[in-house]
């Protein structure tokens, strides 16, 4: 059997972590994760994003550059919370557009990452987690995280324009798009049983489907 290596990927509160470590217990998948807790830059971001974003950006580039790589070489079918993607394509981008990355940093930035990824193996498979702004605030409010409370309405709406962008032109592997706000695979094992034959269908190499 081909490695298998899927990638979720979403807004913030699309629930990328639930679904990650859920198909990884079903499918007895390996699993990785954003790196958050071990974070270096992420306490000194928050507290000054002008001055920290490019070393954020830069330091997300080479760990989930590495995390590809370690979970592509695994011999175990693999699946990873977020991909190194949407680093440059949504937040890099994001933060560029809100003018917390100059123009001279951001093109730096870029070329390392189309050096960087230009030389990585392509995953099998892109799941899009997708749902409406007010059901992103809801999740995000809800959980109460602290590093969270500044995320806006408009900050969200802005990742999502992003997201539509990229998703669009993203032709790596298969794309397989859920709409997360009425589906909830952490508590309803039926919805959680109909991503996992989905996931498996695509990886059979059948045409995309969207679940709405």
């Amino acid at each position: 059997m081909a490695k298998r290596l899927v990638l979720v990927a979403g807004n913030i509160g699309s629930g990328k972590t639930s679904l990650t470590e859920r198909i990884g217990e079903r499918l007895k998948w390996h699993t990785a994760y954003e790196s958050v807790v071990d974070n270096p830059y992420l306490p000194d971001f928050y507290q000054s994003m002008k001055d920290w974003a490019f070393h954020l950006q830069v330091y997300f580039l080479g760990h989930r550059a590495q995390q590809h790589l370690d979970m592509y070489n695994d011999p175990r079918p693999a699946i990873i919370d977020r991909s190194i993607y949407e680093d440059a394509y949504i937040f890099a981008r994001a933060l560029h557009e809100m003018g917390n990355i100059n123009e001279r940093d951001y093109a730096t930035y870029r070329k390392v990452f189309d050096l960087v990824t230009r030389n990585l193996p392509n995953p099998s498979l892109l799941v899009y987690l997708k749902a409406p702004v007010d059901t992103l605030i809801e999740r995000i409010q809800s959980r109460g995280r602290d590093i969270e409370t500044t995320i806006t309405r408009d900050y969200l709406a802005l990742l999502d324009s992003f997201y539509t962008d990229w998703i669009s032109n993203f032709d790596l592997c298969p794309v397989l798009t859920l709409r997360t706000d009425d589906l909830d695979f952490v508590h309803e094992p039926r919805h959680l049983d109909t991503v996992v034959q989905k996931i498996k269908e695509k990886l059979s190499g059948r045409e995309e489907i969207i679940f709405k």
